[in-house]
């Protein structure tokens, strides 16, 4: 399988079925396929949606919300390893917060294989704002292989 060096925003949305306003992955820099290791970039500006409810005025991007950012580069990484599958949330483990991420703030995010396999698969992530980490954790994931069922329109 090639090593592709970098990601742009079109190749982004062939690997992961999120769009709009939960696409939390602008970029993706750098990927080393061998050492199952990905890096990545969220451009956090002050247009996203959920800064006019947390906090007005003084407006920080939510934790989880970052944790998301890395679970979707984690998917990423899963995607371009081999594995088309839907990937879903199973759990998060040892998820620290360590600084606060406002508009302007570009996320740097990097996440490394721990375990992968057809069954699922679990990722180390670390989001950085001017190389100062800001959050961590181990994702888990599931994969899925059939479509969920559609929701029957009203």
């Amino acid at each position: 399988m090639n090593n592709p060096a970098e990601l742009d925003i079109d190749s982004i949305l062939k690997c992961l079925p999120h769009r709009y306003p939960f696409l939390l992955v602008d970029r993706v820099t750098e990927i080393d396929l061998e050492a199952g290791r990905i890096l990545g970039v969220k451009n956090v500006t002050y247009n996203e949606p959920f800064f006019q409810g947390h906090f007005p005025g003084n407006p920080i991007m939510p934790g989880v919300l970052i944790i998301e950012a890395l679970a979707q580069i984690g998917g990423i990484l899963m995607f371009q390893k081999g594995y088309p599958q839907l990937k879903v949330l199973a759990s998060i483990r040892n998820a620290k917060f360590r600084r606060l991420v406002r508009p302007g703030d570009v996320l740097q995010l990097e996440a490394w294989e721990i375990h992968l396999s057809a069954r699922g698969g679990k990722v180390k992530g670390e989001a950085r704002v001017n190389n100062e980490k800001a959050a961590e954790g181990e994702i888990v994931f599931g994969m899925i292989s059939e479509k969920p069922p559609k929701v029957p329109e009203q």
